[in-house]
């Protein structure tokens, strides 16, 4: 095992000025990002693919790091997301039988600086009371005044489209847990189970594996496809897809979700929960540091249930916003009564801003695919037959 002194040296400076010194267990150079923090315990895998952290620098706040090590099957994309990764204590010895990487390994083999020795406590306690900050990791100098220029000149998230750089090329099914490249969009002739049409904003696979174990098909849509060309596909549903940034940035999402109310069931989870409530006429806003963890408890507003919930974001939709509008809340976070889901009062549409595909974390609001599975079936005049409907997802 190498030792943190016998690695190089690094620095994560914020924007206040804060300095924290460690050891660059992966990667070497610079990288810039929102500094972040995630609460969960496992899960370093999906955070690190997870689309929707892209532009950010996250911090564990659990001390140790990288024990079983990087498998093939817990992938949330194709490539590792975050600018950079944030650990108290690297664990360099991996156990666990499905591992065929460490981290360190895999940090390494998508150019990603990560980081060790830096009090995580701390970091987030000064990111509780200061909020989300720029920031800036470095392992090649030593010198703050050049670092802080860097820091300054980074514009940050707020008002920047990022799903532009995580959104897929072209149209691709999913189908067997795997991305199948195609010509043109089209469905497998005469298979069973509801035709999804899902627009990629920065989709986390577990989406896709939990609609296609539920029966479904799946074509995804890169998010600047307009709404015709996904309506022509004859879908039974829509699926408004997570992603990274600020979601008032993305304003060719917001008018495709505009035009698409009335005319298929949607779905949306975290960013797609966002660009519905925009496309409603509601506005977002930035929270301080953003809910990212395992254990967010949210309140079905419905049932009176509390769901123990897997978050992922750093904007909010603001429910002042959307006091005279057709739209209803459905559930609220319990630590700061911030909006976590709404259903629209005139056309077959719902969003919730948590996971409920978790990946990681709980599986509490797993029930959310079977209600989109009820709408498609009441709307899908007749095609409803092709599947069974599942009892559980």
């Amino acid at each position: 095992m190498i030792l943190p002194w016998n690695r190089p040296r690094a620095i994560l400076l914020l924007e206040d000025g804060t300095v924290f010194r460690g050891y660059a267990f992966a990667g070497q150079g610079r990288t810039l990002g929102e500094v972040v923090f995630n609460t969960s315990m496992t899960g370093y895998q999906e955070v690190l693919t997870d689309p929707s952290y892209k532009g950010q620098i996250v911090t564990m706040t659990y001390p140790l790091t990288g024990t079983y090590g990087i498998n093939p099957e817990d992938m949330e994309s194709a490539a590792v997301q975050v600018e950079g990764f944030i650990v108290k204590e690297y664990q360099n010895f991996t156990s666990n039988w499905r591992s065929d990487r460490s981290l360190a390994d895999f940090l390494n083999e998508y150019g990603k600086i990560g980081i060790e020795g830096i009090d995580t406590r701390a970091l987030t306690r000064h990111i509780r009371v200061g909020g989300a900050m720029r920031g800036i990791i470095a392992t090649d100098t030593d010198d703050i005044g050049e670092l802080m220029a860097q820091v300054r000149a980074y514009p940050g998230l707020n008002g920047v489209d990022l799903v532009r750089e995580v959104t897929c090329g072209k149209p691709y099914r999913w189908a067997s847990g795997q991305r199948v490249e195609l010509d043109a969009p089209a469905w497998l002739p005469d298979a069973p189970g509801f035709r999804v049409a899902a627009l990629d904003c920065g989709i986390k696979y577990n989406i896709l594996r939990e609609l296609e174990k539920a029966g479904c098909q799946i074509l995804v849509f890169p998010a600047h496809t307009g709404p015709e060309e996904i309506l022509a596909c004859n879908p039974d549903g829509i699926f408004l897809s997570n992603g990274p940034g600020d979601p008032s940035a993305v304003h060719y999402v917001i008018e495709t979700v505009r035009s698409l109310f009335g005319r298929k069931p949607i779905f949306g989870i975290c960013l797609g929960h966002q660009m519905m409530g925009l496309a409603l006429g509601g506005t977002t806003f930035k929270l301080k540091f953003g809910h990212r963890g395992a254990n967010q408890p949210v309140k079905d507003l419905t049932t009176g249930k509390i769901e123990i919930t897997s978050q992922n974001h750093g904007f909010c939709v603001d429910p002042d916003s959307l006091r005279n509008l057709p739209v209803r809340p459905t559930h609220m976070n319990l630590n700061d009564n911030t909006l976590e889901g709404m259903e629209h009062l005139k056309v077959p549409a719902f969003c919730v801003q948590y996971h409920p595909e978790a990946s990681p974390g709980p599986h509490d609001a797993s029930y959310l695919f079977s209600r989109f599975f009820e709408l498609m079936e009441k709307n899908s005049s007749g095609r409803g037959a092709r599947r069974d409907r599942p009892l559980t997802v």
